[in-house]
């Protein structure tokens, strides 16, 4: 995915939003500049198929050598799918975080997307700010 062309939480999550049907699918993934700050990834933890995410809320948690940080959803519905893999294969967030280290799809709830997304051009604001 061209990260020009997403949307990102304050949390340095991003999501990109296609229309599937009548269902609207996000992808949901962290940004390059998280895995950079989080450093040496060594866990993992995923929703399952099925759970309820809310906009702002946690969905999972990444750990590394430093820490463990949650993952928040920029958006909320019904997570329809995970990429079951990305755990035994964290490398992955730092070679490709926008691509195929992508972390979650999920069905949107009824509704436009929440407010305080950010795109590309206001997260690269926001990083440089620190």
């Amino acid at each position: 995915m061209n990260p020009e062309q997403l949307l990102y939480a304050e949390t340095h999550e991003w999501v990109h939003v296609e229309q599937r049907g009548t269902d609207r699918i996000a992808t949901v993934g962290i940004t390059d500049h998280a895995v950079e700050q989080l450093t040496d990834l060594v866990f993992m933890e995923l929703p399952k198929v099925g759970a309820r995410v809310k906009a702002g809320g946690p969905f999972g948690e990444v750990e590394s050598v430093k820490a463990t940080s949650n993952l928040y959803s920029p958006v909320g519905g019904e997570v329809i799918e995970i990429n079951a893999g990305l755990p035994d294969q964290l490398d992955l967030l730092s070679t490709d975080p926008f691509g195929a280290a992508w972390i979650i799809r999920v069905k949107l709830d009824g509704g436009g997307l929440p407010a305080g997304l950010m795109d590309h051009a206001a997260y690269q604001k926001q990083i440089a700010a620190g």
